[in-house]
């Protein structure tokens, strides 16, 4: 299995390449409308390329976890329908709550990107139905999307391994906190204490510190007036899950 999935890799990126050399190659001897038609067929099967490559290496990086659950309403994504699944659910919600200029669909109805291959990808499951997920990046070469906005580079320098909490999105919001918020953050934390994490980053809404706070362990690492594209004031918060808090073990772990 290890051979066919790195043979399917090269491959996968052997078409890559191939397809990012002739992308804007024109034949001079065609008609502008082809050479126009040629470049959006071209961009879709880049599209299509990397949506198999991220499936491919999310699917692989997801199995290698540590991950002892309990609980039948939540689950770690372990196939392409699980994941294919969870995209759809991003771009839903994120079009809903005009989010999807700040997190674009790479292919209209699917919400992924690069960070997808190196996460543990969660989601809640609800007779039959996909109503919440979040993902846990791990820190690596690319870094983490909250380096786009605030260097994690002290943290780096205090802790061995730091991981963002990214994605996180519900099917049906409601007052107070829902059970897939329960779940999923019950889920980060069983991957946190079972595959040598050593700190959470989190960007969120100024608005939810109240309720984080209550967590233990989260300090306020920077402000921001604005969240990308999106304009809301947010907060960059770093997660120590050994500190966790009374009202955590109580609200989440029970």
């Amino acid at each position: 299995m290890k051979n066919i999935n790195i043979n399917k890799n090269t491959a996968l990126f052997a078409l890559e390449q191939l397809v990012e050399q002739n992308i804007n190659k024109k034949l001079t001897y065609m008609p502008d409308s082809f050479n126009k038609q040629q470049v959006q067929a071209l961009e879709l099967f880049k599209q299509r390329l990397f949506l198999e490559k991220t499936i491919d290496e999310a699917i692989t990086f997801n199995k290698k976890l540590v991950f002892p659950n309990e609980n039948k309403n939540l689950h770690l994504a372990t196939s392409a329908e699980d994941l294919v699944d969870v995209f759809q659910l991003r771009s839903e919600v994120y079009t809903s709550i005009n989010y999807n200029e700040e997190f674009p669909d790479v292919i209209e109805g699917l919400n992924f990107d690069n960070y997808d291959s190196n996460s543990a990808i969660l989601y809640c499951k609800k007779n039959s139905t996909l109503t919440g997920t979040i993902r846990l990046i791990f820190d690596s070469d690319n870094k983490l999307p909250s380096d786009e906005k605030f260097s994690l580079d002290d943290q780096r320098k205090d802790y061995n391994v730091i991981g963002e909490l990214s994605r996180l999105v519900v099917l049906h919001q409601t007052k107070g906190m829902c059970f897939e918020f329960k779940y999923l953050m019950q889920g980060i934390y069983h991957l946190f204490m079972n595959n040598d994490l050593d700190l959470g980053i989190l960007g969120i809404k100024e608005e939810h510190y109240k309720l984080y706070s209550k967590l233990g362990g989260i300090n306020i690492l920077d402000k921001l007036e604005c969240y990308g594209n999106i304009n809301l004031s947010a907060l960059i918060l770093s997660w120590n899950l050994l500190e966790t808090s009374t009202f955590f073990k109580k609200a989440f772990l029970s």
